[in-house]
């Protein structure tokens, strides 16, 4: 039985790397990632130039992407998985937050690194969203809306986090009940299938399964790849091997 247990869970670290890798990143080429086409090149060496001022004053690390296409995903999911991927903001203080906008699909997120969401509350990140940037965006003010939001992010990330929660507190929003979004699920789907895997191959035999799960987990285990990015602007940048938990908010337009 404990055999079986070890194979479920392998089976399940794999298809969680599988589905990661079904999505698609843009190349994190600097500090804004205009995939979209939504900004013009004083707009992104502007704001490139104030996050290279935050990350220098506070060492956080913020990202502003545009997206031609969520992929048949949610944001929330995408903006989890690319967070991760990039891997934005410090490894030992997991400090990276990115706006992620998808013009297609009419959604913007914010996205939270773990170090940060003491601060960057999900409620704090609603309000920017809400009030900051989806009025802009309602009126195709695409590069108001971002820089905006920007300045609103590095408010709360620069010391103005409490007066930020106080204010996110008085709001009452009817995103409170919002349901989870795909990361947490996904975990009781992959041991759904990982179960029924199981159960199809059978817990002591099924050579043939065995083999198949024995190449896919060899295929996971070398699929990773490091890379290494170049700041469009001149310089370095990359992710600082920061983590991301799924925190943030989400809006529409």
């Amino acid at each position: 039985m404990r055999r079986a247990l070890l194979w479920a869970l392998a089976w399940v670290g794999f298809t969680c790397a599988v589905a990661a890798q079904t999505l698609s990143f843009p190349p994190l080429g600097g500090r804004v990632v205009d995939e979209a086409g939504l900004l013009d090149a004083s707009t992104r060496a502007e704001l490139t130039q104030t996050l290279a001022d935050l990350e220098q004053k506070t060492t956080d690390q913020l990202v502003v992407v545009t997206l031609k296409s969520l992929q048949g995903t949610s944001i929330e999911d995408y903006g989890y998985q690319l967070g991760r991927s990039w891997q934005i903001g410090q490894k030992d203080k997991n400090n990276g937050v990115l706006l992620i906008v998808a013009p297609n699909e009419r959604k913007v997120r914010i996205e939270v690194g773990y170090g940060l969401e003491g601060a960057l509350t999900d409620a704090v990140s609603r309000l920017i969203i809400e009030n900051s940037i989806l009025p802009r965006f309602k009126v195709s003010d695409y590069s108001g809306g971002i820089k905006r939001g920007v300045e609103d992010i590095i408010q709360v990330l620069s010391g103005d986090a409490q007066e930020w929660q106080d204010r996110a507190a008085q709001r009452v929003s009817v995103d409170n009940a919002a349901p989870p979004n795909g990361a947490v699920w996904a975990p009781i789907v992959l041991i759904l299938l990982g179960a029924g895997l199981l159960i199809f191959c059978g817990l002591w035999g099924g050579v043939l399964c065995r083999a198949i799960l024995q190449f896919l987990i060899f295929a996971m285990l070398s699929s990773g790849r490091g890379s290494s990015r170049r700041d469009s602007f001149g310089g370095s940048f990359g992710g600082g091997g920061g983590s991301f938990g799924g925190g943030g908010a989400s809006g529409s337009w």
